[in-house]
């Protein structure tokens, strides 16, 4: 009898340990996002998660959002200064580099004004250069924005640069963020 009660004792642990495992991530297509992440030293907390489907059936990609100071608000996301981490984690091998960069350049250029993205397309083409290589199931990319330091692309696992351009950063958040961003991915990030 007693072995059945330790039995029991270290089952009720096991399940207690595995749902406090689950309270801190949220799970979107089957991608764990932890509610809380450190990035140059600082707590952030999960501001929302979203997915994009291609065709309406093609998992692309599941995607969190990290703030120091969490917000539902779009336009303070886009204009506030705190660090912000996008984290994509890619759900298909149909996401080829040219599609990725030929896809942000252009939503890039139709979430912003004609002027400032005459001012700022050298600064959109390099980034969107960056996507330099085709995803497959599994592999990653994470913008982070750090005051003072800018935007860093880190692309499967590699570094791949940080612009410094207060004017392109607000746009790279504007195309998030902004009246013609996906509405469902926006939403979603922002916690709605």
């Amino acid at each position: 009898m007693k072995a059945w009660g330790i039995l029991l004792a270290v089952v009720s642990i096991l399940c207690a340990n595995q749902t406090a495992v689950a309270a801190d991530a949220v799970e979107v297509l089957g991608v764990k996002f932890p509610k809380e992440k450190v990035v140059e030293g600082t707590s952030l907390s999960l501001n929302g998660v979203a997915f994009r489907k291609a065709m309406g059936f093609i998992k692309v990609y599941a995607v969190g959002f990290y703030l120091e100071n969490p917000s539902s608000d779009a336009e303070a996301v886009i204009r506030s200064e705190q660090i912000k981490h996008l984290h994509f984690h890619y759900l298909t091998s149909k996401a080829t580099a040219k599609k990725l960069s030929d896809g942000f350049l252009k939503a890039f250029k139709k979430a912003n004004p004609a002027d400032m993205v005459e001012r700022n397309i050298s600064d959109a083409e390099r980034y969107a250069s960056w996507y330099d290589k085709d995803m497959k199931p599994g592999l990653t990319a994470e913008t982070t924005y750090v005051p003072g330091k800018g935007l860093t692309l880190m692309y499967q696992g590699e570094l791949k640069g940080t612009i410094v351009n207060p004017e392109f950063i607000q746009m790279y958040y504007t195309y998030n963020f902004g009246e013609k961003a996906n509405a469902k991915i926006r939403d979603g990030l922002l916690g709605k």
